[in-house]
């Protein structure tokens, strides 16, 4: 069993930086890929970015590439999520999930555990 706790989250004008964590539970941390999503008001949960276990492979959705970069720490059991130049259509509850082999962009039925997500707020 994985538990995943997302934090980071808040509100942020547009044009401005937010870094959300997600730290696990569990010494197998490495052996899964760790993924985001958001889920924007009103709208379907939608696919962000994901990462390997080792940290080597990264992807990115178009949507948020070349503003958004994934990471993680697996000394820390720790991802994250580096969001650069955010935009109000940004604003979404962010959530990571882990899953047990690498594919992206990912699927939400892949995921094998999520977090309860964090609330971001982009201010135009």
């Amino acid at each position: 069993q994985v538990q995943l706790v997302e934090s980071g989250g808040g509100l942020v004008q547009a044009g401005g930086s937010l870094r959300l964590s997600c730290a696990a539970s569990g010494r197998t941390f490495s052996s899964y890929a760790m993924n985001w999503f958001r889920q924007a008001p009103g709208k379907e949960r939608e696919f962000v970015a994901a990462i390997s276990g080792s940290g080597h492979i990264t992807y990115t959705a178009d949507s948020v590439k070349g503003r958004f970069t994934i990471s993680r720490d697996n000394a820390k059991n720790t991802v994250y999520l580096q969001m650069n130049s955010v935009k109000p259509e940004d604003t979404a509850v962010y959530y990571c999930a882990a899953s047990r082999s690498y594919s992206a962009p990912s699927k939400d039925y892949g995921m094998t555990y999520w977090g309860k997500g964090t609330l971001v707020t982009v201010s135009s």
